[in-house]
This record gives C-alpha cells, structure tokens and sequence, in this order.
C-alpha cells in the first residue's frame, strides 16, 4: 500500500491536500495555471498510480490554478517525440499510462474546471463528476488542427462522451465548447460562479462520503468499465498511429 506522504510532494506540478479522505489535486506550473508540456506528461501517470495504490483515500477531486486548468494552446510546428521512433515510444509509453492509471482509481473522481481546458479536457472529462466554472471552455488544440493525430485518448474519449459525429466534428475542426455548450452536450454537470466552484467540489464530495466505502469503490468500478474496455483496445493503437504521423516525411 502506497503511504500519503511519501507521494505527496514528489510531483512539482501537481498539488495534493487531503483531509477526511477527500484529495484534491491541484494542477499548475510554479504556482500559476498548468502549462502542458513533457514534464507534466511524465508526472500525471506516476501521480495517479500512486493515488490508485493509497487506501486512505475515499474521494478524488482534480482541478487547476489560477485563470486555467490547462493551456496554452501550443505553438505552429509542436511536435513532441519528432526526434526519433525511440523518443516517440516513451511519449506512446506514458500516454497509455495517464489515462489507464487515472481509470485505476477505484474512488469517486470530481472534477472541478476552473477555467479554460485547451489541453487534454480528456483528463478531467474522464471524472465521475464533472463541474465547471462559468469561464471554462474546452478544446483539443494540440492535434488536428496542428496536424497532429488526435490518436492519444481524445479518438476514444470525444466520440463516447458527444457522440460520434459530434466527437469528430470538435477533433477536426479544432471546436471550442464554452460551459454552456458543454453542459448542454452533456460534458459537464453543472456551471458555477469561479469563486463557488470548490465550494460546491467539496459538497458533492461530502454528498458522496455518505455511502459505505465498498459501494463507493465498486461503483466507480461499474462505472468506468466500459471505458476501461475501449482505453485497453484502442488506446495504444491511436497512439501508435499519432507516432506515425509525426515521424513520416512530410508530402
């Protein structure tokens, strides 16, 4: 069993506090909004693996610092993993990790968007409970549209979750979903004031802690099942091809 302590403060861009069993995951760079980039990439599986081993926790809530849960949109010509298939192959690695090692916490997740999700809205879309403040908004900014392949769990997770042409549709246009757009397709449960946002995170937390603890822990199980299912079959394959595309020459 993995001990609170001894992750807590292993990882420089994420946050954690915990009281009554309730962990919240504070993501952010050097105290500011969270900045996507290959650090970030590399923390977040190791992070959530060890919060999947820890059974003194009972209840997850993820959100962000600052104005953002996460940005910026990157720059023309962003191309992680270009340099070689070697490379390429521990992005492939850790992107598996992220998103199978978030599904492995067998705890309710909520997760609280504090504003602009720019760059992998995967991670927080994939919670049990989502809820956002009125000035968040999301889109996948890093792949199409900066032809790259949406193959890294965005194929898997903007499909399932807005429907298959709408899920294409938002990955090959480059579409920014405000919160009430999101709410209206079904993304996010609930939009409040950013100063209400927590508040709220913490009572539906508290809501939650009212069941026993098995029943909490297997319904997050049950629920996320399916999901687990398509991430184990598709996952790496959208990776695999993600790779292809940066690596080809260019035409």
């Amino acid at each position: 069993m993995t001990i609170f302590k001894d992750y807590s403060e292993k990882f420089s861009n994420i946050k954690m506090t915990r009281t009554d069993g309730i962990l919240e995951l504070m993501f952010h760079s050097a105290g500011q909004s969270l900045e996507w980039d290959l650090e970030v990439h590399s923390q977040l599986p190791n992070a959530f693996l060890d919060i999947a081993r820890d059974q003194k926790t009972e209840v997850v809530i993820m959100t962000g610092c600052g104005q953002d849960f996460s940005g910026p949109r990157p720059s023309p010509g962003y191309k992680p993993g270009k340099a070689s298939a070697l490379e390429w192959d521990n992005i492939y690695r850790e992107g598996k990790a992220l998103l199978m090692n978030l599904l492995d916490i067998e705890v309710p997740v909520i997760a609280a968007v504090n504003g602009p999700a720019l760059r992998h809205c995967e991670i927080p879309l994939l919670s049990d409970i989502v809820i956002a403040s009125e000035t968040a908004v999301f889109q996948d900014s890093a792949h199409f549209s900066n032809d790259m392949i949406p193959g890294d769990g965005m194929h898997i997770v903007m499909p399932m979750l807005l429907g298959p042409n709408r899920g294409r549709y938002f990955l090959l246009t480059g579409q920014t979903l405000s919160a009430t757009e999101a709410k209206q397709l079904g993304l996010i449960a609930e939009i409040l004031p950013p100063q209400k946002l927590m508040n709220r995170a913490y009572d539906l937390a508290e809501i939650l802690l009212r069941q026993s603890r098995l029943t909490r822990r297997y319904s997050r199980i049950a629920l996320t099942q399916s999901i687990r299912k398509q991430m184990h079959d598709l996952l790496g394959y959208g990776l695999a091809l993600e790779g292809l595309g940066i690596l080809a020459p260019k035409d």
